[in-house]
């Protein structure tokens, strides 16, 4: 059963505004992750794509050396409003603001050139720049959020055969990157 103190799932067109949050977000987190910063600040998830609805959840990716060594920086994110969630605590350190309930920021410290990192990169970078892969992926959450409107875990599941998928064709090469049964 789905945690009942989530929100539902509820997907919105884009919004021109999102680069700039993610911006101010940006300037805020670099001072305040400073000692841990080994990668840059990234936008990723669905509100770092032009045209693509989303969640309207700023997803952020901080390149940090590991998990263990930027463990002190939970502290300085609780005082800026971020709150830990050990949600693939073995991937990365995982927070929302300003709480787990409503959300307006997810915030991603995750080891600089891991799997994870190249994988967040890749994925937005093709959504980015095949419309074909953006619209798949489009409708395809439309259709979870549908199904999986209160269990935001099982959408974010169900999205992941399509993003595999994906980064399957990525990594075999095939830079045209057209169909993935996104029904």
């Amino acid at each position: 059963m789905p945690a009942q103190h989530e929100a539902p799932v509820h997907l919105v067109a884009y919004d021109q505004s999102w680069p700039a949050l993610f911006e101010a977000e940006r300037t805020a987190l670099s001072e305040i992750l400073y000692p841990w910063l080994t990668g840059p600040i990234e936008h990723v998830g669905s509100t770092a794509v032009p045209g693509l609805p989303a969640k309207p959840v700023i997803d952020i990716m901080a390149g940090v050396d590991t998990l263990e060594a930027s463990r002190n920086a939970l502290p300085p994110l609780k005082k800026f409003g971020y709150h830990y969630a050990p949600y693939r605590a073995e991937l990365m350190h995982w927070f929302c603001k300003p709480g787990l309930s409503v959300r307006t920021h997810h915030l991603h410290l995750v080891p600089f050139g891991s799997p994870l990192w190249k994988e967040r990169l890749r994925f937005r970078d093709c959504l980015r720049s095949n419309p074909t892969v953006a619209g798949e992926y489009s409708a395809l959450k439309y259709h979870l959020a549908e199904i999986h409107r209160f269990d935001r875990e099982a959408y974010t599941q169900a999205k992941g055969a399509f993003i595999g998928q994906v980064l399957h064709t990525l990594t075999a090469g095939d830079s045209d990157v057209t169909t993935h049964g996104a029904a």
